[in-house]
């Protein structure tokens, strides 16, 4: 066991993070404390040579899932070992910051280097095409008005998936100004565009029920159950759905929803700093990682201002 453990996932409590990162931090943390068991290294004799054995640990097959401590059947990519490595920073921080004794500076744990993808952002007119299927692809007619109303939702707010998963019926109010309690408990208004809250109002007519959540499932198990809510599995595989029948070949989820909303706002002039508070950011470095110039607009740019163009 880690010292002062238990503390320290009790800060993280206290301090506002969700249940989820809690266990998250808590999972994560069993995984070094695993690490150390197979060493045979106590926790104050952590060093950075150690947190380099970690390092490779961390993206070997030895690795033990913290779950079922049974050896991992893949390999952590960089972003998720990054993810760890955090974790690990963020406990050797606490006992700092609680004068309890620390082994290692959090600055002695380097991150590891990730790979820079190509922006997976689908073009606005792929993107529209994909908010508007569950108007034909939809057989029910109720699920069709749900899901479209779902997708303009995504697209016109910005929003998280578990930002509108949590939505209630009681915060839609007609002004086109949806108030949310987002990720750390931050919160922010968020924007309908006309067409959505169309959308919306015509899926909230077809509703027969008084569930207080926005988005409900309208058939199986959870149907009766009147604390209901659509699954965010259920959303992201309708998602893939829609992409696939119409062939955007470009991977698109609801994050990417997200993504697309900052970057066609970025392509239109929208402020940096105002799309920062749309998203619920808290440094605008992170804003500026979800802008993606899209590669037609790139190729615009490039045509319009390159000095050997206009010659």
């Amino acid at each position: 066991m880690l010292p002062y453990l238990d503390d320290f996932l009790l800060n993280l409590q206290t301090n506002g993070y969700s249940a989820r990162t809690v266990y998250n931090y808590e999972r994560d943390l069993k995984v070094l404390t695993d690490f150390l068991d197979q060493c045979g290294v106590p926790f104050d004799k952590i060093d950075k040579r150690l947190v380099a054995h970690y390092k490779a640990y961390l993206v070997s097959r030895d690795r033990r899932t913290a779950v079922t401590c049974q050896p991992a059947s893949d390999r952590l990519n960089a972003r998720s070992v990054n993810r760890m490595l955090s974790v690990l920073r963020s406990y050797l921080r606490y006992l700092i910051d609680m004068d309890h004794p620390c082994p290692l500076s959090p600055d002695a744990v380097k991150l590891v280097k990730t790979d820079k993808k190509h922006p997976q952002v689908a073009e606005l007119d792929d993107l529209v095409r994909l908010i508007e299927a569950p108007s034909t692809l939809e057989s029910n007619p109720n699920v069709a008005l749900r899901n479209r109303a779902i997708l303009e939702v995504l697209f016109a707010t910005g929003m998280r998936i578990s930002e509108l998963r949590s939505l209630n019926r009681s915060q839609i109010d007609g002004s086109g100004r949806v108030f949310i309690t987002g990720k750390g408990r931050k919160q922010r208004f968020v924007y309908l565009t006309p067409r959505a809250t169309e959308h919306l109002e015509a899926y909230l007519l077809a509703r027969k029920d008084n569930s207080p959540a926005l988005f409900v499932p309208f058939a199986g198990r959870n149907a009766a159950n009147p604390r209901r809510r659509l699954s965010t599995n259920y959303i992201q595989e309708r998602i893939k759905r829609y992409r696939e029948k119409l062939r955007i070949n470009i991977p698109t989820s609801a994050h990417s929803l997200r993504h697309g909303f900052a970057t066609y706002l970025a392509e239109q002039g929208a402020n940096p700093a105002a799309i920062q508070i749309l998203l619920g950011h808290e440094s605008l470095n992170t804003t500026t990682r979800y802008v993606h110039a899209s590669d037609r607009y790139a190729e615009e740019t490039h045509r319009r201002f390159h000095p050997l163009n206009k010659a």
